[in-house]
């Protein structure tokens, strides 16, 4: 039996996830679309083949994701290439991260979440030694780095290293590693101008209030303006064409604004007790390869949500992370669908307790 708890707690999710999406996104879509719900719409049609991913996946029997892991990074790694070469990858804001298909864009970045899980799962189950791993996650780390995606690649790190300290890495090479890539992390922040713009906004937020510390003022404004109890929903003065990335990487900041302190609060228990529901079949898996893989996919959940609300906080600098659930994109949430139901499946063979 599937943990229905779970199951119907993503369902609420992403019910909710598209009324936010229908909320926030109103005045974008209207001026460049001329359709207010033309991102609902969307959104619904992520969420219904996410769900198609999600059944199918609870249906597959969790052992089979081992015998085609490599199958998994292999495609994964030609889209993380394929999408930096030009005219196949798409360019925007600087960045090449969609492969378009006409009727939609695929993000490969999102499927190298899914890949560095079931990687190592299948790298630790078989015994590879360290150095295969980490010159694996190194591998994806640098692709998702190529494009530039710095908040994917600190995600997929982190998966990394979460999944080897529950097979049991010994402390100090945790330790090493985890200095390792903080170091790399600096080095990669301060070799780009873009990143360590960003970085510089965070830091002196009061300046350039039009220019570079423009998102995370109105972000700030957004926050500010909710209160306790909110403005109302739907009365969000900054998604009027204030707020940019109000239907993504900003939404959180809308939910903040119209439904206040407890209403952020609320959708922040959801996702907490998300996490906290996948990590429990992470612990009662009925083996190390799923018990790995549930964990690595525990932390590319809790990391994303960290990395976005932190952002959205001041607490880090933008990412463009995307909140699960919550923020509009395909790749996003079909991805995290897909995964959910490899944790269900999980969950029917997992230990009782």
């Amino acid at each position: 039996m599937i943990d229905k708890t779970l199951f119907w707690l993503v369902v609420l999710l992403c019910v909710v996830g598209i009324l936010a999406v229908s909320d926030a996104s109103a005045p974008q879509a209207l001026a460049v679309f001329g359709d207010p719900y033309y991102f609902a719409k969307q959104q619904i049609v992520w969420v219904v083949l996410g769900f198609v991913g999600l059944i199918i996946a609870t249906r597959i029997h969790y052992s089979n994701w081992k015998r085609l892991a490599f199958i998994v990074v292999i495609v994964c790694v030609v889209l993380l290439v394929a999408v930096l070469i030009p005219g196949i990858g798409s360019k925007l804001l600087g960045a090449r991260r969609w492969i378009s298909f006409g009727f939609f864009a695929l993000q490969p970045s999102e499927l190298a979440k899914f890949a560095i899980a079931v990687g190592i799962a299948r790298l630790v189950d078989d015994k590879y030694p360290l150095h295969y791993v980490i010159g694996f996650i190194g591998m994806i780390c640098g692709l998702v780095m190529l494009q530039p995606d710095l908040g994917t690649t600190i995600v997929i790190a982190g998966v990394g290293v979460a999944q080897l300290f529950i097979a049991g890495i010994g402390i100090t090479q945790l330790i090493t590693l985890g200095a390792l890539g903080s170091l790399i992390t600096g080095f990669l922040i301060l070799v780009s101008d873009y990143r360590r713009a960003r970085l510089l906004t965070f830091l002196e937020s009061s300046t350039d209030p039009l220019g570079n510390s423009y998102h995370m003022r109105q972000i700030l404004i957004a926050l500010g303006s909710g209160g306790i109890f909110g403005v109302g929903i739907g009365q969000s003065r900054q998604k009027h064409l204030f707020l940019p990335e109000t239907a993504s990487d900003s939404i959180f900041a809308v939910i903040a604004e119209e439904t206040g302190l407890i209403g952020s609060f609320i959708v922040i228990f959801l996702l907490t007790f998300f996490v906290l529901r996948v990590m429990k079949v992470a612990r009662s898996a009925p083996d190390n390869f799923s018990r790995v893989l549930a964990t690595g996919i525990a932390f590319w959940f809790m990391a994303q949500t960290l990395l976005n609300l932190s952002s959205m906080n001041a607490i880090t600098p933008l990412t463009g992370i995307p909140l699960p659930f919550f923020s509009y994109g395909g790749s996003s949430l079909v991805m995290i669908l897909f995964a959910t139901g490899i944790i269900l499946n999980i969950s029917k063979h997992a230990h009782r307790k």
